[in-house]
């Protein structure tokens, strides 16, 4: 199961200097997050123990989706060393987000 990001725990669980991390922004009226839920949830499984994956909440964490400028969701942030290198707006295979995950390890 992916880890969930808040507002709180975003700085020291995301943003890690030493490592790395994907973030799916979502909201539980998106439609289009509804797919990419699943697949986050099967590469925190695979990947899990590489990567920090999960899911941050718009609605209910705003000040991170501010501070990162997402507009649209689904958006999902790649992360490393404490930057972001990548970053996928709106839905995308399993297949396009492990390729992009693969290149942060």
């Amino acid at each position: 199961m992916a880890f969930e990001f808040t507002d709180t725990n975003f700085q020291a669980e995301a943003l890690n200097p030493n490592g790395a991390a994907v973030v799916d922004f979502w909201a539980e009226w998106c439609g289009p997050c509804k797919l990419v839920g699943p697949i986050i949830d099967e590469l925190s499984s695979e990947f899990g123990e590489k990567v920090k994956i999960g899911k941050l909440n718009v609605d209910t964490n705003p000040s991170v989706s501010m501070q990162f400028g997402v507009r649209s969701i689904p958006t999902i942030l790649f992360i490393k060393n404490g930057q972001v290198v990548d970053k996928q707006v709106g839905a995308a295979s399993k297949a396009t987000l492990k390729q992009k995950l693969e290149a942060i390890i």
